[in-house]
């Protein structure tokens, strides 16, 4: 996951993920395929997988009848561009029908939550939160075949490389016996199931919580809820703190004190006349933080500690990490 985001990829798919897991705009440009011929390609990449462990009647099955996805590739080339301000966008993803469900979805499935938190030591909103703004909790996950759209990506010759290499992840998955190729479905770009794993994150972070013998993110919720939180536990989040605040700056407050490499302790800033967003102290804590202001220098401003990273490392924008945690603490307090 954890890859380059655009607002487009949201809304061009209704509450579909902004992801995470969109592929780093890496890789030249001048790539071209190995071969013309598709159908050629894919034989190749039967014997490219046969080579790297998959057994061969996985390979042959999985690739058999798969299709070039002319979508796909107007899709990658033509993502438009959206300018939101921040508040825009939280208008967006964090809607009130959102938060109203977030909650349904917290209380449906609180049991199961607080039990993925003792294990992962992620805090039951921001799962759901996670969860909410990728796929609507559950209800968006993509009806592309994520073989033929990674063979097709593969094939394009822009991104080649890696989407190669997530091809061959999505065809170890399906050799593990975690999904069948033809129930493999998710965004055009290969996110999948109702976290959006790209391949390679599922083999590293997706977990069988109730322990089938599947990594089931498609239709078991916990397995969803587990994987989601290990993938935020393993990549550096804190259990015992939140993502943040919005602040209020004092007048003419340096703009060489904003921005993600700049951290302070929270009573450091509050000595810099740095206050809460409703003008009382903040709160007495050495936590560290770093003051951030999305809309270019205008707007809301906000102190963002270790947490909000660790989200970034889940989809790389400011703007999801924010909606994250807004959506988080709407859902289940602060």
């Amino acid at each position: 996951m954890a890859q380059a985001h655009r607002l487009s990829a949201f809304f061009a798919a209704g509450a579909t993920a902004l992801v995470l897991t969109l592929a780093p705009l890496t890789g030249s440009a001048q790539e071209a395929p190995a071969v013309k011929d598709f159908a050629s390609f894919v034989k190749e990449l039967e014997a490219d997988a046969i080579s790297r462990g998959i057994r061969p009647e996985t390979a042959q099955t999985a690739l058999s009848g798969i299709e070039h996805i002319d979508k796909v590739i107007e899709l990658d080339r033509k993502q438009p561009e959206f300018t939101f301000t921040l508040q825009q966008y939280l208008d967006r993803v964090v809607s009130p029908q959102k938060v109203e469900k977030g909650r349904r979805m917290l209380a449906e499935n609180r049991e199961v939550l607080a039990e993925v938190e003792k294990r992962y030591g992620v805090q039951p909103k921001f799962v759901v939160a996670m969860w909410g703004i990728e796929t609507d909790y559950g209800r968006v996950t993509g009806g592309y075949s994520i073989i033929s759209s990674l063979a097709t990506l593969s094939y394009d010759g822009r991104r080649s490389a890696y989407f190669r290499g997530e091809l061959m992840d999505a065809l170890k998955i399906v050799d593990d016996g975690h999904i069948k190729a033809d129930a493999m479905k998710g965004s055009w770009a290969g996110a999948m199931g109702q976290c959006q794993f790209m391949p390679s994150s599922f083999l590293k972070f997706a977990e069988d919580w109730n322990g089938d013998g599947r990594r089931d993110i498609w239709t078991t919720r916990a397995d969803v809820f587990a994987s989601a939180a290990n993938y935020l536990s393993r990549t550096g989040w804190q259990g015992d703190q939140t993502w943040g605040r919005a602040v209020q700056l004092p007048a003419n407050f340096s703009d060489r004190l904003i921005g993600l490499e700049q951290k302070r302790a929270v009573t450091e800033w509050s000595k810099l006349g740095v206050k809460a967003a409703n003008g009382k102290p903040l709160p007495k804590t050495a936590i560290e933080a770093s003051l951030i202001r999305p809309d270019n220098g205008n707007g809301a401003a906000f102190l963002v500690y270790d947490n909000f990273r660790t989200i970034m490392k889940w989809n790389r924008s400011t703007s999801f990490a924010l909606a994250a945690g807004h959506l988080a603490e709407k859902i289940g307090g602060k």
